[in-house]
């Protein structure tokens, strides 16, 4: 993305489908690729610089750290979606807190009384990962 900002978005996803091994994907890979293209194209300057800077964070990851964080999305995908836009919202609010807050606040009897334990488990485990998700919050990470 970087090396062609200055291209238009047309000569950008031509950039992208002559990367070398770009064909070797499956057609929905390369079609989900397109559509981030796309996506980051459409961002101001400064969202695109902190999806790209998170991107970049979680390949400097170890692999038991990569595999710890997409536990963590993987466990909040599991969620029903009415559930996942609860946790989502908490997420969103409990990052505004310091960290040291955060776990306070989940153990508090009124999250107990919102939240099931499994959701509290989750929300736990994606706060241990929040400087990653660069957007609003799990349901925009990897």
């Amino acid at each position: 993305m970087e090396r062609h900002s200055n291209l238009s978005l047309p000569d950008q996803l031509r950039a992208l489908e002559s990367e070398p091994g770009f064909r070797e994907y499956p057609p929905q890979t390369q079609q989900r690729m397109r559509d981030q293209l796309v996506r980051l194209y459409n961002m101001t300057p400064e969202q695109r610089s902190r999806i790209l800077e998170g991107n970049e964070a979680l390949e400097r990851m170890t692999p038991q750290q990569r595999q710890q964080f997409n536990s963590a999305v993987q466990q909040y995908r599991t969620l029903p979606p009415d559930r996942q836009r609860l946790v989502a919202k908490a997420f969103k609010d409990l990052r505004e807190l310091p960290q040291g807050e955060r776990q306070a606040i989940i153990n508090t009897d009124r999250f107990r009384a919102q939240f099931s334990d499994h959701e509290r488990d989750t929300l736990s485990n994606l706060l241990t990962w929040e400087p990653y998700f660069t957007n609003q919050g799990p349901s925009e990470g990897p």
